[in-house]
């Protein structure tokens, strides 16, 4: 464990200031982040959270070791998006067949995809329909306490009765009344509710769709809510006894340290989450700290499909369709790293230009140095305080200006520093190597040729020298002349021009 555990400041959305981060358990730090809906892919807006929320993981390991940090972010495979998509790409199927392709499908493309952004794996990654079980449990309990009820074979929770009672009130974590939340709210307006507010915990299945045993005496199949899903895949991962928090009815033991996600889920998915957990097992609380980031535009404008700025990280990854070229996914990190995580961030292709001119240098200043694993304090002190990764990212200027005079030491704390935030995870030699792919360019023939000219240079041959210089830079490629810092012999370096 680090010795500076104890200086990690989170900003909490409940309380709306910076506090210490103070865990439950230190021997069991545990965070659970929303995750995607297998439905299509992940767009970039998906991504920051994955990013932020991984740069907190790879902090929270650092501080309280590896073995100690639990990470649950789930995957929503039961939703009517899901089922909308699979009728529509696999109409001759049989919809569950087609649901288990679409889910398959897509949750392996966002795997691949996040890990193309360097994002480590969580802990755990429930799927909503391995919990089914959980789901009725905690809705029984809900009925059971008054604050939920069957109407036309629906279950629903009902904001109002929960603020009848003792323990925390609806729309604490939204700073709304109320009253505030229906005006700025989309509700459906059903006969069955008792209040537009009432949100569904429980629904009928229609013929042909994913269905289960209803609770509650409901006769008729049906299926969860989007919001009970988070509340009893986080009660089943992170709450005491581990498997299943409806074991214990200790409210203490039924609080978890850090929930967090998008901006965007404040209200109403977390508010519902707090809602449904906090009533369920009479706590004050259904996580200690609640942290989001902010949104995302591309190029100024909010994005979205009618705009045709609607981007993937898949496209960016691997398809000319932003700034007119493929993206390596250390760069839209980066790029995405440089704005705190609770502003507002503008993805723009200068943004990811400067990143790549960046990460050129850091790679160029590390070469190809390896390390084990040896102190970054120069990132760590920055992220300490409230994930501040633009502080973090001046300190890695400031060591790559060092690592450039030739400092050993430099190289090593820059390279380790970096990884802090999952970034310099290659070789100068294998970035490169990427990045020549990316462009279609063969390393091997340039590596070849920097060769040739540099014997035509000990030659004293400057025209072919400078032939093959301006050749390869026609291709895209931009040789770098420069001294060994040790042996002052000549070497060249190359790099993808843009």
């Amino acid at each position: 464990m680090s010795d500076t555990s104890k200086g990690l400041r989170l900003y909490n959305t409940l309380t709306r200031v910076k506090e210490d981060f103070v865990p439950i358990d230190p021997r069991n730090v545990r965070m659970y982040v929303c995750g995607p809906t297998v439905y299509d892919y992940a767009h970039i807006g998906n991504a920051r959270p994955v990013l932020v929320f991984d740069v907190l993981f790879r902090l929270l390991r650092h501080l309280y070791g590896p073995e100690h940090v639990n990470y649950v972010r789930n995957i929503t495979d039961v939703d009517d998006k899901i089922n909308a998509r699979a009728a529509r790409d696999f109409p001759d199927l049989p919809l569950n067949e087609a649901i288990r392709r679409v889910t398959e499908r897509t949750a392996r493309q966002f795997h691949e995809d996040v890990a193309a952004l360097g994002c480590l794996p969580p802990t755990d990654e429930p799927r909503a329909t391995e919990y089914i079980d959980e789901m009725r449990a905690m809705i029984e309990r809900l009925v059971a306490r008054g604050v939920a009820y069957v109407a036309e074979d629906h279950v629903l929770f009902s904001p109002s009765e929960m603020n009848k009672r003792a323990g925390p009130r609806y729309g604490s974590l939204a700073r709304r009344s109320l009253d505030e939340m229906l005006a700025g709210a989309r509700v459906d307006i059903a006969s069955y509710k008792r209040d537009e507010m009432d949100f569904v915990l429980w629904k009928p299945s229609k013929e042909g769709e994913p269905g289960w045993p209803s609770p509650s005496g409901i006769a008729v199949p049906g299926r969860p809510g989007w919001h009970i899903e988070c509340s009893a895949m986080s009660m089943a991962k992170l709450l005491e006894p581990y498997g299943g928090g409806l074991q214990c009815d200790d409210p203490l033991k039924n609080i978890f340290d850090i929930h967090a996600g998008g901006i965007d889920l404040v209200f109403p998915h977390h508010e519902n989450e707090i809602a449904q957990s906090c009533c369920a097992f009479g706590s004050e609380r259904m996580a200690n700290v609640w942290m989001h980031n902010g949104f995302l535009q591309v190029e100024g404008q909010k994005m979205s499909k009618s705009l045709g700025n609607f981007v993937t990280i898949h496209e960016l990854l691997r398809m000319e369709t932003f700034g007119g070229r493929q993206w390596p996914g250390e760069v839209l990190r980066l790029a995405m790293l440089m704005t705190h995580y609770r502003q507002p961030i503008d993805f723009t292709a200068s943004a990811l230009s400067e990143a790549e001119r960046t990460l050129d240098a850091w790679y160029r200043a590390v070469g190809d140095t390896q390390v084990s694993d040896v102190s970054c304090e120069e990132t760590a002190d920055a992220l300490l305080d409230d994930l501040n990764t633009s502080k973090a990212i001046a300190a890695l200027h400031e060591l790559r200006a060092e690592a450039s005079k030739g400092s050993p030491e430099a190289k090593v704390r820059l390279k380790t520093s970096a990884a802090l935030l999952g970034l310099l995870g290659q070789t100068e030699t294998e970035w490169l190597a990427g990045k020549a792919e990316t462009a279609h360019i063969d390393g091997k023939e340039i590596e070849a040729r920097i060769a040739t000219r540099l014997s035509l240079i000990a030659a004293r041959n400057w025209p072919e020298a400078d032939r093959i210089r301006n050749e390869l830079l026609a291709q895209g490629v931009q040789l770098k002349d420069g001294k060994d810092p040790t042996t002052g012999e000549r070497v060249t370096t190359w790099e993808v021009r843009r």
